[in-house]
């Protein structure tokens, strides 16, 4: 393999995690950042109040997209090892 095949499949991997963790990434942070809005406007400073609504909402979201996200990580993952007697026969 040439060193732009091997940098091509790095870019597609960063690319895969991006678009595998964004969903969950940006509904946490749109939990926490609704939880933080809220305890600012009613002074409640309890730094737990806001780890149960996000990881609830991180659980709920895994269930829904979970399925795809494993769809998603596998076709990388075939791909990848498809390209494996690439290696060996070069």
């Amino acid at each position: 393999m040439e060193t732009t095949e091997i940098i091509g499949i790095g870019r597609e991997a960063i690319w895969t995690v991006i678009y595998v963790a964004g969903p969950v990434l940006i509904i946490a942070l749109s939990v926490g950042l609704l939880i933080g809005v809220i305890q600012a406007a009613t002074s409640i400073q309890e730094m737990t109040l806001s780890f149960i609504p996000k990881l609830a909402a991180m659980v709920v979201t895994l269930l829904v997209l979970g399925d795809w996200q494993l769809t998603v990580l596998s076709e990388f993952f075939i791909s990848v090892f498809d390209l494996i007697p690439q290696v060996f026969t070069r």
